[in-house]
């Protein structure tokens, strides 16, 4: 006689086996419980509460009221969101090409093994990004000044008459330079980063093939850095497209030059906080992150193509 088995012996191994998986699977979620928490808690709610404000507005009568996309309406044709976007658009096209040639110059030459005090120069040019934009922009905001500045004692000593870098022909060109001087150092870092993973072996086989330098710039430094690039010029549009504390601060010496729609990041500040149009600033700032988005997301896909 064969003996009966005790009920559920033959599904103790399934559930045994099971367990171990069961725990693994928990102790994953408790590694990226917190990140998605926190990502959740000032990512997501945030761009939620924006789209929910959105489609609301304040009005006298009848207090907050449901709109749909009427604020987007508005705000796509408000002239002084346009005339935002296009100053910061033209800042974009001049502003980010210079500074990043400037940093890629300077990564070269860095990298090139022939720049006496590489080590100084490195440490000098990047300096200016560890200082704060705000403590840069006035720093530069009294350079620029005038009445009180190094443009005033130069005018005083020579006894000319300098243009006013803060005026509104020139303002724009002041504002890019503070930002180019902040920057080309943290750009700088990361093209001479990925410069330094480049293969020996690669300038060894252009050494033997007779290779130059300019040869060997652009057909191996050029090529293998194009990540690095197309990820600085991304850094750089989003930058560019959310430039805000440099007018902001230099408003205050060139009210006339720099205006409360100068940018849309500024624009939809002083919407919020002086003009109390939550519901309006929050549609400008949705319309202004999906440009971004678009904008970043066309020069990630043609920096990255395999026939570039």
């Amino acid at each position: 006689m064969t003996a009966l088995s005790p009920p559920g012996a033959a599904e103790r191994p399934a559930l045994l086996a099971r367990r171990p998986r069961d725990r693994r699977r928990w102790a994953g979620w408790g590694f990226i419980g917190p990140f998605l928490a926190v990502f959740g808690l000032v990512f997501l709610a945030p761009i939620g509460y924006s789209l929910y404000l959105s489609l609301f507005r304040d009005q006298i009568i009848g207090g907050t009221t449901f709109v749909g996309l009427e604020n987007y309406g508005d705000a796509l044709a408000d002239p002084q969101f346009w005339e935002g976007l296009g100053r910061v658009t033209a800042f974009l096209a001049v502003q980010v090409p210079v500074m990043l040639g400037i940093a890629l110059l300077v990564a070269l030459a860095l990298d090139s093994g022939r720049l006496y005090g590489k080590g100084f120069f490195r440490i000098s040019i990047f300096l200016p990004y560890a200082v704060p934009a705000v403590v840069a922009t006035l720093m530069w905001g009294f350079l620029y000044s005038t009445r009180f500045g190094l443009v005033a004692n130069i005018d005083d000593a020579l006894g000319v008459t300098l243009p006013d870098p803060l005026s509104p022909d020139l303002a724009l060109a002041s504002i890019g330079n503070i930002v180019t001087w902040e920057f080309t150092g943290y750009n700088m870092l990361i093209f001479y980063s990925a410069l330094r993973v480049i293969p020996q072996s690669l300038y060894e086989a252009a050494e033997i093939d007779g290779a130059g330098q300019l040869r060997v710039v652009r057909s191996i430094k050029l090529p293998a850095i194009r990540g690095a690039l197309v990820i600085a010029t991304i850094f750089s549009i989003i930058g560019s497209f959310q430039l805000f504390n440099e007018p902001s601060i230099l408003q205050k010496l060139a009210p006339n030059a720099i205006t409360t729609y100068f940018t849309p990041n500024l624009y939809t500040y002083e919407l919020s906080f002086a003009g109390r149009q939550q519901n309006y600033a929050a549609t400008v700032a949705i319309i202004m992150g999906l440009i971004t988005m678009v904008i970043a997301y066309v020069v990630q896909l043609r920096g990255m193509r395999k026939d570039v």
